[in-house]
């Protein structure tokens, strides 16, 4: 599986990577949407992306709407993993295309059971 997270803080990319690392073959990272778009360019197919909501230059939730405007993209899952946790956000988040929410602070075993939920490991 090859995984993108995308937060702003770099102590949370190192976090989510490490609890990607027994499923994930090649894990990239990006500070925030702009630099995601470059990354999913540079190594296409992405199987997941870890999106934060709040981030500079581009939002988790505007990369989402960019993501599923590309048809390039319809198979990778998109998980925000993010502070937001109102139903108004999540059925935002949902409605643009997410494949699945997980509210901070999280787990490595709510990580891991988002991945199972989503397909993407046994």
């Amino acid at each position: 599986m090859k995984a993108l997270i995308i937060d702003d803080s770099r102590t949370m990319r190192r976090l989510l990577a490490s609890y990607l690392a027994e499923f994930a073959t090649d894990i990239y990272e990006a500070e925030d949407g702009v630099q995601a778009l470059e990354q999913l360019q540079l190594h296409t197919p992405i199987d997941l992306a870890l999106v934060d909501w709040d981030m500079p230059k581009m939002n988790g939730l505007e990369f989402v709407k960019a993501v599923r405007a590309d048809p390039a993209f319809n198979n990778m899952k998109l998980l925000m993993v993010t502070s937001h946790n109102s139903m108004e956000d999540v059925g935002e988040a949902l409605a643009n295309g997410s494949s699945d929410f997980l509210m901070k602070p999280m787990t490595g075993e709510m990580v891991v059971d988002k991945i199972r939920l989503l397909g993407l490991a046994d």
